[in-house]
């Protein structure tokens, strides 16, 4: 159409050139040349400026995707694909130059320029035959904070197999991930949460605890472990100013006889004390590599009282949650956890199990039904019931309650199902994660180092999604 326009223009302009008769013509064929010029300049115009939106649409898709890679070895091909998905090499018979690529690794910006030219139409009378547009974008890479909370399994079943030991390893090749060869990354902060029938909050934090009584231990000490608050206390991130706890205590009983205590970790099964089956203590959050290896480095598979994963998961929960600011010490500054809608920051736990929320019973017949734990013993009945089976459920759906309240704040939620066959387990660990996609079932420890090396990867994309 345009063609047989500027083609009639042509003819008309070449009569009224060659008109012999009055003189209106000439002044007439004059007039035609600004007026074909403004038609040209306006169409022409036109199809410019489509053609520099578009090409700044695909800079921008271009580099916003570079941004998120950053990585010298693949933000090349990162970047033009996203260039060439955005602006088809046939896009309007433009001869496209670029993109080309900057990267300031030290501001973490990416630049990525290109220019693109057409065949002009109603201007090439006007003797302008090609029209030629660039742009350029500019993105500095916006990193998201994030308090990570890893909830790892230390029950003694995790002894078996090396399971332990492919754990530790796999969380390490996390915060390799996470860390790259810093010590420290802006705004990222991890606590380490090792649980097992009871969850240790540390031996610093006494005054959390109601009816403590240091002489209880006498030829030890309390180690740091707590019982379940009474319900639903054990299913929400409430401070002690809330609820306090009371200090786990193994009782002496014909399934733990002590004097003499014996609560090392390699005594398995025959440890003796009041602190028997108590795992290592929380690791707060902390932004320092070191802190988070070593408490990978400590963790131990502990024995005795079965596995309470519901408790570990809202201790997991009370490391990152505001309520809590101030209250945790050590590495954790006392302006943290952070508010759960604090702007690019998020809330993240990653839990791991290789077993089903049980009470163990060591001797087959022990006091009241079962060894002691953070509910103390199955006949106490502590969750409404005497009964095992029963009891167990009932830790199975405080345990999916509190993920449920988890999420509702927000939090992003990673389980893992480690070695593990039990179907209604794997079901309560899958509608736990906030979504089928943050759930991994790993059937062997080779496995497990690929689950952790995935999640790695979306927690680092996770960090630069804006």
């Amino acid at each position: 159409m345009i063609r047989a326009v500027v083609a009639h223009l042509s003819r008309a302009w070449s009569r009224f050139l060659h008109a012999e008769g009055g003189g209106a013509a000439p002044l007439l064929a004059l007039a035609v040349i600004p007026m074909v010029g403004a038609i040209g300049l306006s169409v022409d115009a036109m199809r410019g400026y489509t053609l520099k939106s578009q090409l700044v649409h695909a800079l921008d898709a271009a580099a916003l995707a570079g941004g998120k890679d950053l990585d010298p070895d693949t933000v090349d091909q990162t970047v033009n694909a996203f260039f060439e998905a955005n602006l088809p090499a046939d896009f309007m018979r433009a001869a496209i130059d670029g993109p080309t690529i900057t990267i300031d690794s030290a501001q973490e910006t990416i630049r990525v320029a290109a220019s693109a030219e057409i065949p002009t139409t109603f201007m090439q009378v006007l003797g302008q035959d090609r029209l030629r547009v660039g742009a350029e974008t500019v993105v500095q890479r916006s990193v998201r904070g994030m308090e990570l909370a890893l909830v790892m399994d230390n029950t003694g079943s995790m002894r078996g197999g090396g399971k332990i030991d492919a754990m530790k390893a796999a969380a390490q090749e996390l915060v390799d991930i996470l860390y790259g060869d810093r010590q420290t990354v802006d705004n990222l902060w991890i606590s380490v949460v090792p649980y097992a029938v009871a969850v240790n909050v540390g031996d610093v934090n006494s005054a959390w605890l109601d009816g403590y009584d240091p002489s209880l231990y006498a030829g030890t000490s309390w180690k740091g472990c707590v019982e379940a608050r009474a319900a639903p206390g054990d299913q929400t991130d409430d401070p002690p100013s809330v609820a306090g706890w009371s200090p786990y205590f193994y009782p002496t009983d014909v399934d733990n006889v002590w004097p003499p205590i014996n609560d090392a970790n390699s005594a398995q099964n025959n440890g003796a004390g009041p602190n028997l089956g108590c795992a290592s203590p929380i690791t707060p959050l902390t932004d320092w590599r070191q802190d988070v290896e070593d408490a990978i480095a400590a963790m131990e598979p502990w024995h005795r009282g079965g596995t309470m994963g519901n408790l570990g998961l809202v201790w997991g929960w009370r490391t990152i949650s505001p309520k809590w600011r101030s209250l945790w010490g050590l590495n954790t500054p006392a302006d943290m956890p952070f508010d759960y809608d604090k702007p690019l920051m998020d809330k993240v736990v990653v839990m791991l199990t290789d077993g089903v929320n049980q009470f163990y019973d060591h001797e087959g017949g022990g006091p009241d039904g079962s060894d002691y734990g953070g509910y103390g013993r199955v006949g106490w009945a502590r969750l409404g019931t005497a009964n095992r089976a029963d009891a167990e459920d009932e830790v199975d759906a405080r345990m999916a309650a509190a993920c449920a309240a988890m999420k509702a704040e927000g939090i992003i939620i990673f389980t893992i199902t480690f070695q593990l066959t039990h179907g209604p387990t794997r079901d309560l660990y899958r509608t736990c994660a906030s979504s089928a996609d943050h759930y991994y079932d790993s059937p062997s420890n080779d496995e497990l180092s690929v689950v952790f090396q995935e999640i790695g990867s979306e927690l680092s994309n996770l960090r630069i999604a804006q």
